[in-house]
This record gives C-alpha cells, structure tokens and sequence, in this order.
C-alpha cells in the first residue's frame, strides 16, 4: 500500500515543482464522489436516467470515470498540500506529468513559481527630487477670471473691441496656394475668451465687425506609415474665417455681492474666497507633488534592484489588466476593443508592477514589516458601525479582496519615505538649471 509521499524539485529561484506520491485508498473518497456525480446522467437498459447500480457502472464505464477524475484529483490535493506546507505560489499553477494506476495509485507533479529570494540593495538613503509649488496671484486671478466668465452674460455687438467676445463664424479651408479645398463649416461659434482657443484667432478677429473676414493657420501632427515605418508629420491647415455675429461678454462685477452669490453664502467676502481658491490650488499643487515623489521613489527602488521577475506571475498580472479594460470598454460602449492589441501596450507596465510587487514585499520580509489580524479588526469595527456589515464578514471580505497586501504595500512606502531622503526643487530652481545649459 502506497501512503503519502511529497517532494518539492527545486528546478530554479522561481520555480519549483511538487512531486506527489498518493495510495488508491487516500483517493477513495474522490472516487466514490465521481461515481455518484456522474451515474445521475448514466443511463442503461432496465434501468432509469441515475438509477444504475454503482457495480454496473464501475464495470461497464469505470476505467474512463476513474481517469477524468484523477486529474481533478491531482489538483485537489496540490491544494490541500501547498495549504498545509505553506507554499505561496505566485501564478498559476501548471501539471507536467500524472500517471494514475486504477486500485495502486496515483503519481503527479505540479511546477508552480515562487516568490524570488532578492539581495535588496539601495532602498534607503536615497536622494529623492520632490517639487514644490506655490501659488501666485496670477494664477489666482486667472481662476477668478475663468468663474466671473463663465457667469457672464451676452449682449449683441458690432464690433470684436477684446478677447471678452463670442463670434459666430463661416470657415472655409484653404489649400498652401490659398485656394479653397471646399471643406467649409458653417454657424461655427468660438468664445475668445477661453484660453484653448488658438491665439491666431483671437488676436486676428480683434477690431473685426460683422462681414469681415480674417484669416489664421494652425499646425498638427499625425501618424503616417511609410516603407513599413511609422513616422510623425506635421501638417498645416489654413483658414478664412467670415464673422457672420458678434456678442459682448459682460463680465459680473467682482464684489462681495457677487461672491454671496456663486458660492451659496458658503463665503461673504471676496478676500475669503480667493484665500480658499488659494488653498485649493496649493492643495492640488501639494497632491501632485506627493504623487510624483512617490513615483520617483518607487520607481529608483525598482531601478536599485532590477531583475527578471517570473513569466507565469507576470502574465497574471497582465490577465488582470487586460480584463479590467476590458470591463472599462464594455463600459464606455467600446465595441472595437482588441484583447491582443491592449495585451501588448500592457506587457511593460504588467512587468514593472510585478518587479514592485515582489520587490515589496521582500522589503517587508527583510525589515519585519507586517500586517496583523488585529489590524484588520480594527479596520473592520469602525467599518461596521458604520454599514451595519458584521465585522467576521468585513474580515473575510477583506481576506478574499487582498486589503492585507495593499495594506502590507502602504507600510513598505511608509517605511521608504521615511528611510530616504527629499531633496526640494522649485520651478526656480529648473529655470536657473535650464539657463545654465543653453548657456
């Protein structure tokens, strides 16, 4: 009688293989089940749809039922196995042998990658650029111009005095020998008071009035094969435009009044309000900065300790992408999505990630860094006052939707944001870089 043998192959630092030695009596108990699964679809003379005797289908169709379980078997009990030795693998799981003897035993080996053994090097001590921002009255004053314009109304003008005008016009493209092309758009209505408009327009439509005609070019660049080769090209378009009304914006003037006004009584005075368009500027500037320094620091970690992450954990991260944007399209009502093309665009990122994830949680490894059960409770207590969810189930939620790795993730950054070190650059500072190289 064959008992229970394992044996773990080290075939490399990523991949290991786990052999399986099972005797037909540890495997009973699957076998039976298969039997009962599929005699209730088995059917034979004198008998009913699932009512043949267990004897009479082991005889007649017990060879083919036993050997399409032994596979099921296999995997079940690799489960069980990498569950009770604690073996981690990181991707999916592949079988590279079975041999299954009906009554003897059944023999399997499953290959499986591992989590990478690193030599961690360069993670601390770190000199990191962090920008820094501030926000200038211009940039204030611009904000405040954009709301008061927005709250604007019109009257009918005839001449184009400034950019506070919203003209409607009829354009017609030209050709580079100034001929018409035909392809002309009618009723077309540009506010040059938006900074996206093209400056050529707003500077050539001033002191125009009804009738006139100005003209304006703007340049774009497109993609183009040629020879098998993509390249950049830039094309040039030309316009005549023919101003066919004129409206005047008449901006509100800027007063408490007017503050009350647009913000709901949240604030009563105009030095309030751009102190609090003042503060929300600096608050983005401040999040972006954060944004890019944690980048920054990531992505030098990474660089620090590269290396050939596993294929198999790779492409599983690159499977969950690829689905993600996949339900993203279904989404947006993106019938043209192509799996293959997305798979490829994401290959690099799917790679990169999977060095982080690995480089990570070595980190935590080495420097102790952990995410216990209590934390999790503690977690789970406030989130259950607050939904009503018992707190066992927020725990099980939590387990089954990794918040233990995002957490464990969030305690590594912590750790290298305060083991590294900022070194603050202004816009100043880029300017005085740049003046220095041109000269």
């Amino acid at each position: 009688e064959v008992l229970l043998e394992t044996k773990i192959n080290v075939l490399n630092s990523n991949e290991h293989e786990l052999e399986v030695n099972l005797g037909y009596d540890e495997i009973q108990p699957e076998i039976d089940l298969a039997y009962k699964k599929e005699g209730k679809s088995i059917e034979m003379r004198g008998f009913r749809k699932g009512k043949v005797p267990i004897a009479m289908i082991k005889k007649v169709y017990g060879e083919a039922i036993e050997y399409r379980a032994s596979e099921d078997i296999a995997n079940k009990k690799f489960w069980e196995i990498v569950h009770e030795q604690n073996l981690k693998p990181i991707s999916t799981p592949k079988m590279t042998d079975i041999n299954f003897e009906r009554g003897v035993k059944l023999f399997f080996k499953i290959q499986y990658e591992v989590m990478p053994e690193l030599e961690l090097k360069g993670y601390t001590d770190n000199e990191i650029q962090k920008f820094e921002w501030k926000v200038t009255e211009e940039q204030v004053d611009a904000e405040v111009l954009s709301l008061r314009r927005r709250n604007a109304t019109e009257e009918e003008d005839s001449t184009v005095e400034d950019e506070f005008s919203v003209i409607t016009v009829d354009l017609q493209r030209l050709d580079k020998d100034n001929n018409p092309t035909g392809d002309d758009k009618k009723g077309l209505v540009i506010d040059l008071s938006d900074e996206r408009v093209n400056r050529q327009i707003v500077e050539n439509a001033k002191s125009k009035k009804i009738n006139d005609v100005f003209g304006f070019s703007f340049k774009d660049s497109k993609e183009i094969e040629e020879n098998g080769e993509k390249k950049i090209v830039e094309e040039e378009f030309n316009y005549n435009a023919a101003i066919t009304a004129i409206k005047k914006l008449i901006l509100p003037e800027m007063n408490d009044e007017f503050v009350q006004k647009i913000t709901k009584d949240k604030f009563k005075t105009v030095t309030d309000w751009k102190d609090n368009i003042r503060f929300g500027i600096q608050d983005y500037y401040n999040r972006q900065s954060d944004d890019l320094y944690m980048n920054s620091l990531i992505s030098t970690v990474v660089k620090n300790n590269d290396f050939e992450p596993p294929h198999g954990y790779v492409h599983k991260i690159l499977d969950n992408m690829v689905e993600l944007a996949e339900e993203k399209a279904k989404r947006e009502g993106n019938r043209l999505f192509d799996a293959k093309e997305v798979e490829k665009q994401l290959h690099q990122r799917a790679e990169w990630n999977a060095k982080w994830q690995i480089i990570y949680r070595s980190i935590a490894k080495k420097e102790n860094i952990s995410v216990d059960e209590s934390e999790l409770k503690t977690i789970a207590e406030k989130e259950a006052t607050e939904t009503g969810i018992s707190v066992e189930k927020l725990i099980k939620f939590y387990k089954d939707t990794n918040k233990e790795d995002m957490m464990l993730e969030d305690k590594v950054v912590d750790f290298l944001k305060a083991n590294n070190n900022i070194k603050t650059v202004t816009p100043e500072d880029i300017k005085s870089k740049t003046k220095e190289s041109e000269e």
